[in-house]
């Protein structure tokens, strides 16, 4: 083979490459982390600790709050663009210009070093809307996150959902299933007043996401609704409105190493942390059920003696133990403390030698949801499935009629099973 030919297909193989990592990172949307030195990535309403990271374009008040870490003893200059996504957040087909009002390209303008703590790192934080970006049309949206010096490395990227909020929406909630009887499931139903919207086929344009207490991996969607009425549709008895009832999640509080806080057992410190035993978990599967007012997996930075906890909390080697029997299939943290993924940040390993699952995170002090899990959508073999349970359903409502390029969100809700 002669050297012009392998250099010409060597050129080829490379840019095959490099166009599969390309277009296989391209594919992922959901809020995440591509940096490890970057943490405790929170995307919240700074108005409404519980609330979701939606805009409403008819409340002026209304934003999206995203902040993170860097460990790091200096900050570094970074930009932002915003992506427009479809309803099942893959990228729309449609030009910057026709989202975005100006440029699509912002700078974090709020960043701080932390200061009193064992760890050295940079806090940033961004709101949305604001007088550098504003997104004009409805619908799902990510935040990439990069170096001003390396445009085309996104560090950190996360969701967030601008609504038009013209769709009236009267959800409901039972533990009475097509399923079972106050046993293992909760149904949610729907009715949608579309007055005021020109709809042009309700049977076919409308598209229902429903996702139980922010886990994005097993939203449920609904692309019929089950009739149409004058004044709107309504969904009910469909299957994909029930959802394994689940469980209480489980909380520990590390916001202050002096003494152990809820579910800690002890900490110590070993030289450049401190180290945080939690105390030993065990299976609820066959438990009786237990309430707890918890906080839908979400976590919260705090620091007991701190004045600003987001610059004095510190960061804290986290151990976890599941004790139980080894599963056949692989055991996961989920919570938004790893980003509700399915990956090796929330994979625990099993330890022969003392009999169950183990794993240790580097967490920012402060009040963490938790559970145990696995990829099954059926039920979860750890936690059980409780009719009583109190969840959260976030519905999205998506329009999106024949020939158009993206879809609207017309209309979103929550609703909570023990309301």
């Amino acid at each position: 083979m002669s050297m012009v030919l392998q250099k010409s297909i060597g050129k080829y193989l490379l840019l095959f490459l490099f166009t599969v990592n390309i277009s296989v990172f391209a594919q992922n949307t959901q809020t995440d982390i591509f940096e490890p030195s970057f943490k405790s990535l929170q995307v919240t309403d700074p108005n409404n600790l519980l609330g979701q990271p939606i805009i409403v374009t008819t409340n002026a008040d209304s934003r999206i709050k995203i902040s993170f870490d860097e460990l790091a003893e200096d900050n570094r200059y970074l930009r932002y663009r915003l992506v427009h996504c479809n309803s099942n957040w893959q990228r729309s087909d449609i030009s910057e210009i026709d989202y975005i009002d100006g440029f699509n390209e912002g700078h974090i303008h709020s960043y701080e070093l932390s200061y009193n703590t064992l760890a050295h790192y940079v806090h940033y934080s961004l709101e949305l809307p604001n007088e550098d970006m504003m997104p004009l049309l409805s619908g799902n949206y990510l935040v990439e996150i990069f170096d001003e010096n390396d445009p085309n490395r996104v560090l950190l990227q996360a969701r967030f959902m601008l609504s038009e909020d013209k769709a009236r929406m009267s959800p409901s909630v039972t533990t009475r299933t097509d399923y079972d009887y106050n046993n293992k499931h909760q149904q949610v139903s729907l009715n949608v007043n579309l007055e005021g919207l020109d709809i042009e086929n309700a049977y076919t344009d409308l598209r229902l996401v429903i996702i139980q207490n922010g886990k994005v991996n097993s939203a449920h969607v609904i692309d019929t609704p089950l009739r149409v009425t004058p004044d709107g549709v309504v969904y009910e008895h469909q299957s994909d409105l029930i959802f394994p009832a689940g469980n209480e999640y489980r909380r520990f509080d590390i916001a202050n190493v002096r003494y152990p806080g809820m579910n800690v057992s002890n900490f110590e410190y070993i030289d450049p942390y401190y180290n945080a035993m939690l105390e030993c978990d065990y299976p609820r599967i066959s438990s009786r059920y237990q309430y707890d007012s918890d906080q839908s997996g979400r976590f919260y930075v705090d620091e007991l003696n701190a004045t600003e906890p987001n610059l004095q909390a510190d960061y804290i080697l986290t151990f976890f133990t599941l004790k139980c029997p080894e599963l056949d299939e692989d055991v996961y943290l989920d919570g938004d403390f790893v980003l509700r993924k399915f990956d090796s940040d929330s994979k625990m390993i099993y330890d022969d030698t003392i009999g169950a699952y183990i794993k240790t995170l580097l967490l920012k002090q402060g009040m963490y949801n938790y559970q145990y899990t696995t990829k099954s959508d059926l039920f979860n073999p750890i936690e059980g499935d409780f009719y009583e349970t109190a969840n959260e359903y976030l519905m999205l409502l998506y329009y999106r009629p024949m020939g158009a390029r993206y879809d609207r969100l017309i209309g979103t809700t929550v609703i909570y099973s023990d309301k």
